[in-house]
C-alpha cells in the first residue's frame, strides 16, 4: 500500500513541497527482487543504532536466498538485534528490520526479509554536479552587486544545491537570480527560490538548497542538458544521430513489430529525418534519448509531447549483444535510456501524464510496463491505466462500400462536442480522459496544436457526428500529426464512440468519413484505435496482425519515480539458480565484484 505519512527517521523527512510516499512491501519474491537490484546498483546503506548511524554494504552471500550486510567500519560492531537498516534505491529509501542474530565479525547474514517499507521524500532524483560548476546569485529584491558566487554541489530537474560561505545572507523563501557558468564560456540563467539553508559545517560553510525555474525555453534546454548528463552520463539527446537511429530501428527489430518489414517503412525515412532535424533543439516538444558506443547506438527511446499535459514514450530500439569496450552492469543500457528519457519529461512543468502503445508479447515490455500497471492499478487508482487496443490500419483508397442509409455525417457542433466529452468521461477511466485531452476544455486540442505550429509542425483533431433524423448516434475523433512523428502512424488515428444505444451501426460509415478526411490532408493510411472487440467494424476493410497484443498504457507523472524503481528491479534480471553456499569465513574474505558484464 502507499500512504501519505512519515514513518520517522532522518531519511524519511520529506523535502518541502514534495508529497511523502510510504509503501509497505510484502512477500519474499518481491523483497528478493528489490534486494537483488540494490546489491548491484547501490549496495550502500545505514545501520541505525539509536542516535548513531553506521555505514553498511549489502552483498549476496549465495544465490540460494542468503544475504550479507557488511560493516564498512572495521572498528564498528553490530550490537544486539533487532537491526534497523536503510538502503537507497533509485530515488527511495528502503527500510528493513532484521530480528535474527547471525553475525560473524563484520558480517550479518540473513534470509531475505518478508517485509520492506519504502519511503520517497523527493520528486526529482539528484546527482553530483559536474566538476567545477559554479553559480553567481543575487537577490531579486535587493538592488546592487551580486550577493556572491558558490560551488554547485548537486543538481536535479527541480533545483540545485550551493556550498556557500557562512557570511552569505540567505534565508528560506528568498528569491534569487542565478547564472550558472558552463563549459567553454557558456552560461544558463535561472530563477531560484531558497528552500533550505543548513547549519554551519566544520569548514565554516553551509549548504543552500534552491528550487529553480527556467527564464526561457532556450535556457531550459541548456539546463536540462546539464542535468540530464549529470544524472545519466552514458546517454545523449542532442547530437546528430538520426541516420544511426534509423539503422538501430532496423537492427533491433523495431521495424518488424506487428508483422511488418523494414522495407514497408522506407517511404517514411525522409520525413522522419526531416522532422528530427527540425526538432533537434526542441526538447520541450520532442527528444530522442540514445545510448552510444563504439558499435553505434546501443539503444534509443523517443518522447513526444502529443497532448497538452501528456508525453508519448515510443520507438524503443535495442541493438543485440553488448559493446566490448565497456564493462556494464546487467540491464544498464535500457535502464539508463529509460532514466534519461523519463527524467527529461519530469523537467516539463506542464506535464501530468506519460503514455505509450506497447506490445505485450515483447518480454522487456511485459516485465516493465505490463507488470507495473498490474501491480499498481489498485494502489494508484486513477493514476494507472492499461487497456487492450487493436491497431487496425485503414487504407484511404479502400472505402467499405457501406451506403450508410439515412445517416448524415458532419463536423460536431459546440453542443455535440460537450456531449462527446460527457460520454467519453462516462465510459473511459480518468487517465484516458485527462491524458488524451478528452476533457471539454481541451477536446479541440488548441493548446497542443499551437505548440506544434510554433515549431513549424502540424497537430490537429476534429470530431464528426453521425446523425439520423437529427439525432446524434455516434462520434468519430480523428487526429493527425506531421509525417515522421511516429513510424507506425499512431498519431494519424481515429477513435469511435457510441452516443446512444444502437450507435455502433454508424461506425463503418464514420470510418469512411475518416478516410476522406485523411485523404484531403495527403495521407494514404491511418490507424483505427479499436478499443472494443471490433465486431462493429468488420465491414470496414481494416487490417491488423492477429498475433499481436497491443495495449494503451498511461501513468500519472507523479509516480514516474515508482516506475523507475520498478525498472531497476526488472532490468537486473532474476537471480541465477542456487549455488552451494561457501563457508561464512570464506565469504567474509572475498571481495565482491564491482561490475557485472
Amino acid at each position: 500500500m502507499v500512504r501519505d505519512g512519515n514513518p520517522g527517521g532522518e531519511t524519511s523527512r520529506p523535502r518541502a513541497g514534495a508529497p511523502p510516499v510510504w509503501e509497505e512491501i510484502d512477500g519474499s519474491e518481491r523483497t528478493t527482487a528489490i534486494l537483488t537490484a540494490l546489491s548491484l546498483l547501490n549496495p550502500h546503506g545505514i545501520l541505525h543504532r539509536g542516535e548513531r548511524r553506521v555505514r553498511v554494504a549489502l552483498e549476496r552471500v549465495d544465490e540460494g536466498g542468503l544475504w550479507g550486510f557488511r560493516l564498512a567500519d572495521s572498528e564498528a560492531c553490530w550490537g544486539e538485534p533487532p537491526y534497523e537498516i536503510s538502503l537507497m534505491g533509485y530515488d527511495s529509501v528502503y527500510h528493513l528490520r532484521i530480528d535474527t542474530r547471525a553475525v560473524e565479525r563484520a558480517w550479518l547474514v540473513t534470509e531475505a526479509p518478508g517485509r520492506l517499507v519504502r519511503t520517497r521524500q523527493r520528486t526529482y532524483r539528484r546527482a553530483q554536479a559536474p566538476r567545477g560548476l559554479r553559480a553567481r546569485f543575487q537577490s531579486t529584491r535587493v538592488e546592487g552587486p551580486a550577493l556572491g558566487e558558490a560551488e554547485v554541489v548537486d543538481v536535479s530537474h527541480g533545483g540545485l544545491s550551493l556550498r556557500v560561505e557562512a557570511t552569505e545572507r540567505l534565508f528560506t523563501g528568498m528569491s534569487l537570480a542565478l547564472t550558472v557558468r558552463l563549459e567553454q564560456g557558456h552560461s544558463v540563467a535561472l530563477e531560484g527560490e531558497v528552500r533550505h539553508v543548513s547549519a554551519g559545517r566544520e569548514d565554516g560553510r553551509r549548504l543552500c538548497g534552491v528550487k529553480v525555474q527556467m527564464r526561457s525555453a532556450a535556457e531550459g534546454a541548456r539546463w536540462r542538458e546539464v542535468v540530464g548528463r549529470a544524472l545519466v552520463p552514458t546517454t545523449r539527446t542532442r547530437e546528430s544521430h538520426l541516420e544511426s537511429l534509423w539503422d538501430l530501428y532496423a537492427i533491433s527489430g523495431y521495424l518488424n513489430l506487428a508483422n511488418k518489414t523494414s522495407a514497408q517503412f522506407e517511404a517514411q525515412r525522409q520525413s522522419f529525418l526531416a522532422l528530427g532535424r527540425r526538432t533537434a533543439t526542441m526538447d520541450h516538444l520532442s527528444s530522442h534519448t540514445v545510448w552510444p558506443s563504439a558499435r553505434g547506438l546501443e539503444a534509443s527511446v523517443s518522447t513526444l509531447k502529443i497532448y497538452e499535459r501528456a508525453w508519448l514514450m515510443h520507438q524503443l530500439g535495442r541493438r543485440p549483444g553488448t559493446p566490448s569496450e565497456v564493462r556494464l552492469l546487467q540491464g544498464q543500457i535500457l535502464r539508463d535510456t529509460y532514466r534519461r528519457a523519463l527524467e527529461d519529461i519530469q523537467a516539463d512543468p506542464g506535464q501530468r501524464w506519460v503514455l505509450c502503445y506497447g506490445e505485450a508479447t515483447v518480454p522487456w515490455v511485459q516485465r516493465t510496463h505490463v507488470q507495473f500497471a498490474q501491480r499498481n492499478a489498485s494502489r494508484h487508482e486513477g493514476e494507472v491505466l492499461m487497456m487492450p487496443v487493436r491497431l487496425m490500419e485503414a487504407q484511404c483508397d479502400e472505402p467499405s462500400g457501406s451506403p450508410g442509409e439515412g445517416l448524415t455525417l458532419l463536423p460536431a457542433s459546440r453542443h455535440e462536442l460537450d456531449r462527446i466529452a460527457q460520454e467519453i468521461a462516462r465510459v473511459r477511466p480518468r487517465p484516458f480522459v485527462e491524458a488524451l485531452d478528452f476533457m471539454p476544455e481541451r477536446l479541440d486540442m488548441k493548446g497542443t496544436s499551437a505548440l506544434w505550429h510554433s515549431a513549424g509542425l502540424t497537430r490537429e483533431r476534429q470530431c464528426f457526428v453521425a446523425r439520423r433524423e437529427g439525432v446524434p448516434l455516434a462520434a468519430l475523433v480523428v487526429e493527425l500529426a506531421s509525417p515522421g512523428a511516429n513510424l507506425f502512424r499512431l498519431l494519424d488515428s481515429a477513435r469511435l464512440f457510441s452516443l446512444m444505444p444502437g450507435g455502433r451501426e454508424a461506425f463503418v460509415p464514420l470510418l469512411d468519413e475518416a478516410r476522406r478526411w485523411f485523404a484531403r490532408r495527403g495521407r494514404s493510411t491511418f490507424v483505427y484505435l479499436c478499443e472494443d472487440d471490433g465486431s462493429s467494424v468488420r465491414a470496414a476493410r481494416l487490417h491488423d496482425a492477429p498475433s499481436t497484443q497491443p495495449f494503451l498504457w498511461i501513468i500519472a507523472s507523479s509516480i514516474l519515480p515508482e516506475f523507475l524503481e520498478h525498472i531497476d528491479e526488472q532490468s537486473v534480471g532474476r537471480p541465477r539458480s542456487p549455488i552451494p553456499s561457501p563457508p561464512l569465513h570464506h565469504v567474509i574474505d572475498t571481495q565482491p565484484e564491482e561490475q557485472i558484464r
